[in-house]
């Protein structure tokens, strides 16, 4: 069963995790993934590096959750630095490798470029992605929402109309950048909504238990940060009372959510499994 048939039959729980840099990181994130699998996920996404600089790497840890953990992988992949061929003769192999769910995302400058620069035969934006790899054929295709509007968009209602094009380029659901005010998540519906977007929307949740973790994701997409989770962190006389301060404040976005319906949540977990269960299992 492909992700787009698991959101029209149930509430899906599923997981993001990103390419660790050494052993012992790997070792970790196998070690979260099976804490995690008690959860019954829907599917462990697998973020792909600026540039594609960790292409390989993100291939071979689907592989693991496919193969070894018998779960489902996403593979995240970007517009960055690939041309038309290299980009079909990938998802050709990927797609030999059993792997048929794709995030398609125009991606970040590689590190050290402030913007971002189309390969000469290869794409500008992710509609053109998704478009590309609908043609290929074999593929669910997830796509990014941005709650708050992305920051290179002039405002929200031409984001909006960016990813309709990438809903009618073939994309089959939404996940959301991380947001902390329920209330951004449910106009963006509203709004995706009116434009004709009817594919599954995704909330992207990222639970934050301290201060460097809202500085980290402020530089990264600039959330709005509510005044009620900065407080209730201000308040904590100890890193063990905030981590369990930012757990409650999730809890509670969780709960409002589910209670709106939401087809699933989406954890962006920093290949831990600690803080997340805590969550799920208050849920």
């Amino acid at each position: 069963m492909d992700i787009a048939k698991k959101y029209q039959q149930e509430q899906v729980i599923s997981f993001e995790v990103f390419p660790p840099k050494t052993v012992k990181g790997m070792q970790n994130l196998i070690s979260a993934l099976t804490d995690l699998k008690k959860y019954n996920p829907g599917f462990i996404s697998v973020t792909y590096g600026a540039g594609g600089s960790t292409r390989e790497k993100t291939l071979e840890i689907a592989l693991i959750i496919q193969d070894q953990l018998k779960m489902m992988p996403l593979v995240h992949f970007t517009c960055v630095g690939s041309g038309r061929e290299e980009i079909r003769e990938y998802l050709e192999h990927v797609k030999k490798l059993g792997i048929s769910n794709i995030m398609a995302l125009r991606g970040d400058p590689p590190s050290g470029e402030v913007s971002f620069t189309p390969h000469p035969d290869g794409f500008s934006y992710a509609s053109e992605l998704v478009q590309y790899i609908r043609d290929i054929d074999g593929f669910t295709i997830g796509v990014a929402g941005y709650p708050e509007g992305h920051i290179e968009a002039p405002d929200i209602h031409t984001d909006i109309a960016n990813l309709k094009r990438k809903v009618d380029a073939g994309s089959d659901f939404i996940i959301t950048q991380l947001f902390f005010d329920n209330d951004d998540f449910f106009r963006f519906v509203d709004r995706a909504r009116a434009a004709g977007i009817d594919v599954p929307i995704v909330p992207g949740i990222m639970p934050v238990t301290n201060f460097n973790q809202i500085e980290k994701v402020t530089r990264m997409c600039a959330p709005k940060i509510p005044g009620t989770l900065t407080r209730a962190l201000e308040e904590c006389n100890s890193r063990d009372d905030m981590c369990q301060a930012g757990i409650q404040y999730t809890i509670a976005q969780c709960r409002q959510l589910k209670e709106h319906g939401v087809p699933g949540f989406h954890f962006y977990t920093l290949n831990r499994s600690g803080i997340v269960s805590a969550i799920l299992d208050a849920l």
